[in-house]
């Protein structure tokens, strides 16, 4: 170890390894802007008549492996066309995160009340909600296991 610190080599590696992750982070902002800006550069060229190829082959030609996807593309571009104006990302549609709120918890624990040989079909179909949150609430909530 004497020998690495005489000789500086420790230094060297350090300085080496602190550059490594200055440059990593400079690529991951770069990377995480032009997926802001390339939305911007799309409705740019939409409001100056471009085809969705064309867009995507000069977002291509610009951005390279940062390019957002030909979906995406097509999908911003379809959107400023019919008129959006804002570029923040909508939220996706589909089922809530978390069907195992306090409301639901206390729903199944009702229905358990009053009968507790039901199983976690019997309850879906009672209460609503759906099999697999039933069965997350009785086991992972409710702590009861099928003896």
């Amino acid at each position: 170890m004497s020998l690495l610190v005489s000789t500086g080599l420790a230094e060297s590696v350090v300085r080496y390894c602190c550059l490594c992750m200055v440059v990593f982070y400079c690529l991951v902002t770069l990377a995480m802007q032009e997926n802001i800006e390339q939305p911007y550069a799309i409705k740019f060229c939409v409001k100056l008549n471009k085809s969705v190829t064309e867009i995507f082959s000069s977002l291509t030609e610009a951005y390279r492996d940062a390019t957002l996807s030909r979906t995406m593309v097509f999908k911003w571009h379809k959107a400023f066309k019919d008129g959006r104006e804002n570029f923040e990302y909508d939220p996706r549609s589909g089922r809530p995160i978390s069907s195992t709120n306090d409301q639901n918890l206390e729903v199944v624990r009702a229905v358990m009340a009053k009968d507790r040989r039901l199983n976690f079909r019997m309850i879906a179909e009672e209460t609503g909600l759906d099999k697999i949150a039933v069965h997350r609430i009785l086991t992972d909530h409710l702590h009861m296991r099928k003896i």
